[in-house]
């Protein structure tokens, strides 16, 4: 009997600052247990990183150990397809052809594009307003029958089913209309010191995330400085805003051993907040050291790199010009 085809999944990350706990604990610790089980495909988003401005340099240098970061956490290249997004020419390709199926008006409610113009708008740029259509084009690409997101993503999630549907509508089954796939433990890791936001690389308060970079002294003297609440009782409260910060050391203890926040919270019930606050920050401590370990030996093997992402790119090519080619045919592009 043949053995059932895996479905596909496609993800990224930019390399546009340190990777948080928050990227690891929401995205590529759940990749490494996908792999098994679906074709998987993983990137350094470096295209979709310049509607900012980066250095050049500093750029390059960010990629490589992105790299280097997915593989030391246990993305296995030999498992999983992993390149870099400019390598492959069919993302830009691709993107404008959906650029011209694509309605301002839903590129207008996109809350990212809001967001992003307010933090930087001395560079209120198109590629800033189309990222959503350009992130279309990297799932379609690769026939991806999932995406794992938070959800602060999904509203990507659903521009990219509609414009897919909207294409498949006029010229028949071009693209699989993908799903979200949503992470339930620790899916969304919170600022240290607001609570109530996301953990994000671009925080202007460095206290507020952790990077997977940072010495493991900063580490845990960061996780003891979380802002906490008043009240004094360890309890998950996920729906209450006034425990934000609880609930977020709950949710990141629960994720670093395997644990659930309800028993981190039960684990914990009498104890104060500085208990529970050098847990996590020897929990979350233990769990990064290996990862670090493996990474300053991959990352000083630039052979090994190389390989890799040149391996990766002839294979992303090759699967993503297929769907580029059949798209081109479609509307009535000329193809050898």
């Amino acid at each position: 009997m043949e053995a059932e085809k895996k479905k596909k999944i496609f993800s990224g990350v930019q390399p546009s600052g340190n990777i948080t706990l928050g990227n690891y604990i929401g995205a590529i610790r759940n990749w490494v247990r996908l792999q098994d089980d679906y074709d998987c495909a993983f990137a350094m988003m470096d295209m979709h990183t310049i509607t900012v401005r980066q250095t050049p340099a500093e750029m390059r240098k960010r990629t490589l150990e992105l790299m280097a970061l997915y593989i030391a956490c246990g993305i296995d290249p030999e498992k999983s397809l992993l390149f870099i997004q400019s390598h492959n020419s069919a993302h830009a390709e691709l993107a404008w052809v959906l650029n011209c199926y694509t309605y301002m008006g839903e590129l207008q409610r996109m809350t990212q594009f809001k967001d992003k113009s307010a933090r930087h708008a001395d560079n209120i740029n198109a590629g800033l307003f189309t990222y959503p259509v350009l992130m279309a084009a990297d799932i379609l690409l690769y026939q991806a029958d999932y995406v794992p997101v938070g959800k602060d993503q999904m509203q990507h999630i659903e521009i990219c089913r509609d414009i897919a549907n909207r294409f498949n509508a006029l010229y028949g089954n071009v693209f699989t209309i993908p799903e979200g796939m949503l992470v339930k433990a620790g899916a969304k890791i919170m600022s240290l010191q607001e609570p109530t936001k996301k953990m994000s690389k671009s925080d202007p308060n460095p206290k507020g995330y952790v990077s997977m970079m940072d010495d493991f002294n900063v580490i845990a003297k960061k996780i003891k400085s979380a802002v906490t609440d008043s009240e004094g009782v360890i309890e998950y409260r996920p729906d209450d805003d006034a425990k934000a910060g609880i609930n977020n050391l709950l949710s990141i203890m629960a994720v670093m051993t395997d644990s659930t926040p309800e028993k981190v919270a039960a684990d914990f019930a009498g104890q104060g907040y500085g208990a529970l606050k050098g847990a996590v920050a020897e929990a979350v401590v233990e769990g990064i050291k290996p990862i670090r370990a493996e990474y300053d030996r991959i990352i000083k093997d630039k052979a090994y790199l190389k390989d890799i992402y040149t391996r990766g790119a002839e294979t992303a090519h090759r699967i993503a010009d297929r769907t580029l080619k059949k798209a081109y045919k479609k509307i009535g592009f000329i193809i050898d």
